[in-house]
């Protein structure tokens, strides 16, 4: 084979093997236009990659509780955000403000969380 075949063989495989680390979900399925005020208390969390899923019981005026699945960000951002595993546990009181899912389904991705006793911070 050619020498600069094989190197146009190379720089193919390199670039091919890159692409995945550029890869990334798109989050079409949310409305990113709208922010959604949830309140509630924490039934599931869970810290792990590629992104962090906090449930959460909300109930609404006429005492109706819905179960709401909170996609937050990857753990390496949320950890150089100043979050931590322990900083959302099950059964604390939080409040958001999260992107609601276009298909009207009870989910979100959150944006904004206020945990139990503290301020409001940017959880993506």
């Amino acid at each position: 084979m050619p020498l600069w075949n094989f190197r146009g063989y190379v720089a193919i495989a390199v670039i091919a093997c890159s692409l995945p680390g550029w890869a990334h979900h798109s989050h079409g399925n949310y409305d990113l236009e709208t922010y959604r005020t949830l309140e509630g208390t924490v039934t599931e969390a869970h810290w792990i990659n590629p992104h962090t899923w906090i449930y959460l019981e909300v109930t609404n005026l006429g005492g109706t509780a819905t179960v709401w699945a909170l996609e937050g960000g990857g753990i390496n951002a949320l950890t150089r955000g100043g979050w931590s595993q322990e900083s959302v546990q099950v059964g604390d009181n939080i409040s958001v403000r999260c992107h609601p899912l276009r298909a009207g389904t009870p989910s979100c991705l959150i944006g904004f969380l206020t945990p139990e006793g503290g301020v409001e911070r940017e959880y993506d």
